[in-house]
């Protein structure tokens, strides 16, 4: 009796998925840094909202995202509402989630029309 052969496409490695799914998540976080810093997305609407590709960033780098803003200016801003800035925005109490959004909307420059 012969053996049969059966060819079972092997599962990709471990490794590899992570690696997908690390590059997904740089991309899309890419991504969502240009339209910030380019003004068409509110970074007080990604701290509510709290998108997939953004629960382990940090709120220090999505506030360094928006134009005109630094490491000082954030961390002077997130001083007042004793947030550290190495806290990851999908660790955020819905309190800290509401305070963070409407102090960002708050700094948010009025458009001045002509």
């Amino acid at each position: 009796m012969e053996a049969a052969s059966t060819l079972v496409p092997a599962a990709m490695p471990q490794h590899m998925q992570a690696l997908e799914h690390a590059n997904r998540v740089r991309l899309a976080r890419a991504s969502l840094k240009r339209s910030v810093a380019a003004g068409q997305v509110g970074a007080a609407e990604i701290v509510r909202e709290c998108p997939w590709e953004v629960e382990s960033m940090t709120v220090g780098e999505l506030l360094r995202s928006q134009r005109r803003w630094g490491r000082t200016r954030a961390r002077k801003f997130l001083f007042s509402m004793a947030l550290n800035e190495n806290r990851e925005l999908g660790r955020l109490t819905q309190r800290q989630r509401d305070v963070l959004a409407r102090e960002l909307e708050t700094k948010r420059p009025v458009l001045k029309l002509p």
